[in-house]
């Protein structure tokens, strides 16, 4: 062999040592580099062991929030079924004002009409109160339909409540029904 040839050999020989050396060294680098000091692993933990805290503490929060959501409007569905029998008993409270030979009766109907409301407020129903010439509000109202209204003043305005509305709570569980003024 030629002497080209050795030095050209010694050349990649050491190209190889040195590429190997640069390796290893980037392999070292990487291994110092997973391994995360007792410290942090520690912090890592405790990071951790916070998020999961605060989680589970927003979970009984929100679970909580919920359940007494749910024991206000739990008698939601019968409230609602019972709202017809509260105006069959107002209509007929009305009607039998008219007849003056019907005091007893009246005053019969009247008393089972005031324990039956007295029971259903006790459970948390109020009426929304809406009357004749009050502002319509799209949120609060039902509009069932729009009449010209008797004078500019009542335009935009209740003109009659044809079905009362009611609350469970805070909740709205029936819309009172008003015809308002064009």
């Amino acid at each position: 062999m030629s002497k080209k040839e050795n030095i050209q050999e010694e050349e990649i020989n050491n190209e190889q040592v040195n590429s190997q050396v640069e390796e290893n060294q980037d392999i070292e680098a990487e291994e110092v580099k997973k391994e995360p000091t007792a410290e942090e692993q520690i912090q890592a933990e405790k990071d951790k062991f916070l998020r999961l805290f605060a989680e589970f503490e927003n979970y009984k929060k929100r679970t909580s929030r919920e359940r007494i959501e749910l024991f206000k409007t739990a008698g939601q569905e019968l409230m609602t079924s019972l709202l017809p029998i509260v105006d069959d008993f107002e209509r007929a409270l009305t009607h039998i004002e008219d007849d003056k030979e019907a005091e007893e009766l009246r005053k019969g109907v009247l008393l089972i009409y005031n324990k039956f409301y007295n029971t259903l407020e006790q459970k948390g129903l109020s009426k929304i109160e809406t009357k004749a010439g009050d502002t319509f509000d799209a949120e609060i109202h039902e509009a069932i339909t729009q009449i010209p209204a008797p004078s500019d003043d009542m335009k935009g305005k209740i003109i009659d409540c044809v079905e009362k509305g009611y609350k469970l709570g805070d909740k709205v569980i029936r819309y009172p029904k008003v015809v308002i003024g064009q």
